[in-house]
This record gives structure tokens, sequence and C-alpha cells, in this order.
């Protein structure tokens, strides 16, 4: 079941607060980790890397869990459940660039490595909780 997020978290949605993502890892242990992340107004974003731990977890359950705490007042969240819906490839890496503009200031990601393949995780929310807000 698909959720619609409120209007009223468009701020939160909208800042550079750090997201914690949890996936399902290959012995059903959780793991966490925060990213960088974009809201296109239906679904959750962010940038990884095919070489890493959560997108192997996310290709093989695409269950997720997100919470995202507003910096100013850490009693107010959201937490989105839900499922990756699609993984988009970036090789030119505009999505992680976009990123990095919002998060730092800066143009470009700066910590890409050679070899690097980057994707931009797509997650429709399935199921929202909230505090503060």
């Amino acid at each position: 079941m698909t959720a619609t997020i409120p209007e009223k978290f468009n701020d939160l949605l909208a800042s550079n607060a750090l997201a914690h993502i949890a996936t399902i890892g290959p012995k059903g242990e959780p793991q966490t980790s925060p990213v960088w992340f974009g809201w296109d107004g239906t679904h959750f974003l962010f940038s990884q890397t095919k070489g890493r731990q959560k997108y192997r977890n996310l290709t093989r359950d695409p269950h997720i869990a997100i919470s995202i705490v507003d910096q100013k007042n850490p009693y107010l969240y959201l937490e989105i459940r839900g499922e990756v819906v699609r993984i988009d490839e970036d090789p030119d890496k505009k999505f992680i660039d976009q990123m990095s503009k919002k998060y730092t200031g800066q143009d470009k990601y700066g910590n890409n490595q050679p070899g690097d393949e980057r994707v931009v995780i797509v997650v429709q929310p399935e199921h929202i909780t909230s505090m503060g807000i």
C-alpha cells in the first residue's frame, strides 16, 4: 500500500538533514547508515555505489526503513517504511552531484573513487510515522 507523505513534512524533506536507512543483511540482521537524500514529491531517493553492502542488501530484499530527524529539534522526526521500486543507473553521477550541492554547496561530489558505479535508489513510501510534527 502506497503512503502519501503530507505537505507538513515538506520542510524536513527539503532540509539537509541526514536520513538513516535500515536494510536487511544477508543473514537477516539489520544494517543502518546515514545518507544524503532527495525527495521528488512521491519517492525518497539516495545515491549508492554498487560495491556497498546496502546496495547488495536492497537488490536481495527491497524492504527499507528510513528515519529523518529535524536538525533543530531532535524530537521531531519522520519515519518512512517502504520498498525499493527502482534502481536507476547514474553513470554521469548527476544525482550525487545534486546531493553534494544540497549538502555541501559544492557542484561536484568530491569523494568519487575510480571504478565507482553509482546508482540512484528509488523508494516508494508504504507507511509513515512521525513525532513532533
